[in-house]
């Protein structure tokens, strides 16, 4: 019978044998040291993983790389984690320590288990993606090359979850990670009104604003924006190429904290704004990477075991936070209560 379906395999089909075998009856998990886990089964059956960092943009040459460690050690077995992690899958104990001496090798870092970083969650940024305010490989290579010693040990209080999002259309997880960074604009788009009726449907780019501040512009044949009600978010630029939004003087990126998805001890939160701006400084981006830095650190010094930012942010309060981080307290940090956080069920708890 001729196969009809032409949408990914079914999981299983790619599952280890010692998975296969074992799959429900898995019994406990530890970390051996950092980047290396170990698992048991009720069988008795041990399963040992090796994580590595790795860039989220791959060429073929290092995928193929990856793929001959995962011959040589593995059997071909090995996986991505949605935060660009790469778990190698060993049976063999003895294959760990040559694994990452190649890993070494190939300038793959072990680590981000336990209570460390985790590789960074990004998005397209200028390498792709039309609407971003910051790129996202190149900021998040210098941020990680300085918190490089949180990933390849587990010396903080909790795992630490940071993500990056090019725009406000927010591709990443940055709404829910322990520190988030997104790219804003704060100049509304520019309007070629000579080639908005030539290259772009008007209703679409009227429907395609969230807060209506577009409308049309009749005697220009073109839209017009009300600059009161724009949120920068670039949307009507996806509709229409002739209402460009980059602004390399006033893009920058604003950094949030506090947020996690986890269910464990606290119930999921949304972040909340830290430090509304700061500029585009490009290829190293000095300002955003000191200012991730004395974040980590400040959280690192002062939170108790077992804590996630946000948890340990709840429990200090909020004035006590900005004092620590000497982060000034501005305008732009005022909830105005319009679709305000608390007003919905944010939560996956049960309620009895």
């Amino acid at each position: 019978m001729a196969k009809t379906d032409i949408g990914p395999p079914h999981y299983s089909q790619m599952l280890p044998p010692i998975i296969k075998e074992n799959y429900g009856k898995w019994k406990y998990h530890e970390i051996l040291r950092p980047g290396v886990l170990k698992h048991v089964s009720e069988t008795g059956a041990e399963l040992y993983t090796v994580r590595a960092g790795s860039p989220r943009l791959l060429a073929i040459d290092t995928i193929r790389e990856i793929c001959n460690l995962a011959d040589k050690y593995c059997d071909g077995y090995l996986r991505f984690t949605s935060r660009y992690n790469i778990e190698f899958l060993l049976t063999n104990p003895a294959n760990i320590d040559p694994l990452i001496e190649d890993l070494k090798k190939l300038g793959f870092p072990v680590g981000g288990t336990g209570p460390a970083i985790t590789n960074m969650v990004h998005t397209q940024g200028w390498v792709h993606c039309h609407t971003p305010a910051t790129d996202a490989s190149g900021i998040v290579k210098a941020i990680m090359d300085e918190l490089y010693d949180y990933f390849v040990s587990m010396k903080l209080p909790a795992k630490l979850r940071i993500s990056l999002a090019c725009c406000l259309n927010m591709c990443g997880a940055v709404h829910c990670s322990d520190i988030g960074l997104v790219g804003i604009h704060r100049t509304i788009p520019k309007i070629d009104h000579e080639w908005v009726p030539k290259q772009c449907e008007i209703p679409t780019v009227i429907a395609s604003c969230p807060t209506f501040a577009i409308r049309p512009d009749p005697k220009r044949k073109s839209v017009q924006i009300n600059e009161e009600k724009c949120m920068y978010c670039g949307n009507c630029y996806t509709m229409c190429p002739a209402m460009p939004i980059a602004d390399p003087d006033n893009d920058g990126v604003a950094i949030f904290v506090g947020g996690k998805v986890s269910n464990a001890r606290t119930a999921p939160k949304f972040s909340r704004l830290a430090i509304p701006w700061l500029p585009n400084n490009p290829p190293r981006w000095p300002e955003v990477v000191q200012a991730v830095k004395k974040l980590v650190d400040v959280y690192a010094r002062n939170a108790r075991e077992g804590e996630r930012y946000g948890e340990w942010i709840d429990r200090i309060g909020w004035e006590t936070f900005f004092k620590l981080a000497e982060i000034p307290f501005t305008e732009k940090h005022i909830d105005d209560f319009i679709f305000s956080v608390p007003t919905f069920r944010t939560t996956t708890n049960f309620r009895w």
